[in-house]
């Protein structure tokens, strides 16, 4: 079986697949008490990108140990919504992105 190139890979109809421009969501997932609620959607907007108005999710996990931050932003191209992943990762208190 050959792998094929994420980039090579294309829908097979248009309701499949990431739709670009459009609303997507992240979450990211870090130690908690480390300002994160604020810190997420200001590492988006420092992106030059906008966050949805009152689309903040926080929870924290059962031991209260890390907490994931979920928000949705207007994306405008596949490279913005790898930089997003990226700056996020890049924060040292964030360990995952989803």
């Amino acid at each position: 079986m050959t792998m094929k190139n994420l980039d090579d890979i294309q829908p097979t109809s248009p309701d499949q697949g990431f739709q670009f421009p459009g609303v997507f969501e992240v979450s990211a997932i870090g130690s908690a008490g480390h300002g994160m609620e604020s810190r997420v959607p200001e590492i988006i907007a420092g992106l030059g990108l906008s966050v949805v108005d009152g689309s903040r999710r926080v929870r924290p996990s059962r031991e209260g140990h890390y907490l994931s931050v979920a928000i949705s932003f207007n994306c405008p191209s596949r490279e913005a919504y790898e930089q997003v992943h990226a700056a996020l990762r890049a924060d040292p208190d964030i360990r995952w992105t989803l």
